[in-house]
């Protein structure tokens, strides 16, 4: 029996409130996202009737049914095909730059980093919940599965500290609710110096401290604030803030969002904690009723079979949730009745599986051909320039586990490929434009197992400016190539 079995009703209730209270949250601040002044609601305005289109939400159904099919052997390119099928009209920020490197040819996590300024965003942040449901009371699962998300579009940056730190808390929080001892657990699985955590100490030191909300906000605006209204490390902040000094369920979410920049991100985020924390009893009807129990998705989400409701979005989390309860080694169970053992706190703050998540390399691609996943290390960026050797290697891993096996690498007409070892190769180019591919073999009991990468010649990778979006069509505002109206040449 695993060291920690939750009790399945209470479960349930959990992650029905956790999705309710994200909608809530999100419609509360969606009218006023983007503005970087302080808000004074007390409650919607305006009050909606049903809830609001939200990426929050969307990007977190979209994986949903990929753990549906995959379970728990899901991997990097399972991702990235996800990505690609219901994803693709993105236009903002990092989503746009993912998939412009995606069509490169690029794959997780280079894909995640690669000239994207928007590293530490919110897109990854507010994709935490799915990892907090799926595995309740695991945060270092939960943080794990979280960086796999955020390496396809924050991969090194904050945004992707971010998403780990709140997957990991909001998992804690299925079985525990002291604010203190939940952010230390989301701090044990990140970085100890990044920005998120600094955030994080310096919320928590603001509480305590006695300094007044105002004083608190004003605080992280100074020292952790930024620019750009979707920046992760002020709104990571300004999110602990509404809960830290929110006095009840819609006083916390008020907090959050009245700190302004990306309310609808701070106040979704909050809702989902507040609803793990307290069930759907903790949620007055007056938060909840206006937006009812239906899922509303953005017109950029395409062709996916999504929930129409939150019983139906509770029913395939818990689905799935269970699935990953029955596989081997798992640490938490699911039961008529919840029970744990005394050091419960010691387990939840045990964050092996979110370190070797950490330890992976940034500098590389992974995809798959059937059950192998096929890594090409690039160490350095994945522009290769002709005439200059480069160092390459390669692994490979089935059901988790690494393969230590030879490996073959291919590269265009006229290149040179000189072998280092079973797995390391030193690459020199001939002169080439575009994205060259390279292929990766291994063979395991006699069959072969290929992948293609790509590297860029410098003319494709002259770099791309700060702070600046992908092309989108001006009439439906999608991705550029993508777009809703199928306009393939109107882009701004």
């Amino acid at each position: 029996m695993p060291p920690i079995v939750l009790a399945q009703d209470d479960y349930r209730d959990r992650v029905y409130a956790c999705w309710l209270g994200k909608n809530i949250g999100g419609a509360l601040g969606a009218p006023f996202e983007g503005r970087k002044y302080v808000n004074d609601l007390d409650f919607y305005d305006p009050v909606p009737n049903q809830p609001l289109p939200n990426d929050d939400l969307d990007f977190q159904l979209v994986w949903l049914a990929m753990l549906e099919e995959r379970g728990p052997a899901v991997g990097l390119p399972d991702f990235t095909d996800r990505w690609r099928r219901h994803l693709s009209a993105y236009p903002w920020n990092e989503y746009g730059l993912c998939l412009r490197n995606l069509e490169r040819g690029l794959q997780p996590p280079i894909s995640g980093w690669f000239e994207n300024y928007y590293v530490d965003e919110m897109g990854s942040p507010i994709r935490s919940e799915i990892w907090a449901c799926i595995a309740p009371a695991d945060p270092q699962r939960a943080a794990a599965l979280a960086w796999m998300d955020s390496a396809l579009d924050h991969a090194g940056g904050e945004g992707m500290w971010g998403e780990m730190f709140w997957a990991a808390l909001e998992s804690a929080a299925f079985v525990i609710s002291d604010p203190r001892s939940l952010i230390h657990i989301g701090l044990a699985m990140i970085p100890p110096a990044c920005n998120i955590a600094r955030v994080a100490r310096e919320a928590l030191w603001l509480r305590d401290s006695g300094a007044r909300w105002p004083e608190a906000r004003e605080r992280i605006v100074r020292v952790y604030g930024n620019d750009q209204p979707c920046n992760a490390i002020q709104n990571c902040g300004f999110t602990l803030l509404g809960w830290l000094y929110g006095e009840d369920f819609g006083d916390s979410l008020c907090r959050a969002v009245n700190c302004g920049y990306d309310t609808d991100c701070t106040g979704a985020t909050l809702g989902s904690l507040l609803g793990i924390l307290g069930g759907r009893a903790a949620i007055p009807a007056r938060w909840s009723d206006p937006v009812g129990d239906r899922i509303i998705l953005h017109p950029f989400t395409r062709n996916l079979e999504a929930p129409a409701t939150l019983e139906e979005l509770t029913a395939r989390t818990t689905a799935v949730a269970e699935r990953f309860a029955r596989a081997p080694g798992a640490r938490v169970g699911l039961g008529e009745r919840a029970d744990w053992p005394d050091d419960l706190l010691g387990l939840l703050l045990r964050s092996e599986e979110a370190e070797a998540a950490l330890a992976q390399d940034l500098r590389a691609g992974v995809a798959r051909d059937r059950e192998v996943e096929l890594t090409l290390h690039y160490h350095g960026e994945p522009v290769l320039i002709p005439g200059v050797a480069r160092h390459l290697t390669i692994t490979c891993r089935r059901d988790g586990q690494p393969l230590p096996t030879p490996a073959d690498l291919d590269a265009p007409a006229g290149w040179t490929v000189r072998r280092q070892g079973d797995a390391a190769f030193l690459v020199t180019p001939a002169d080439y434009q575009g994205a060259a591919s390279l292929r990766v073999r291994v063979r395991l009991n006699g069959e072969e197992y290929a992948a293609d990468f790509a590297a860029l010649s410098p003319d494709l990778a002259p770099g791309f400016p700060s702070a600046t979006n992908v092309q989108y069509c001006p009439t439906c505002r999608g991705r550029a190539g993508a777009c809703l109206c199928g306009n393939q040449d109107a882009s701004r």
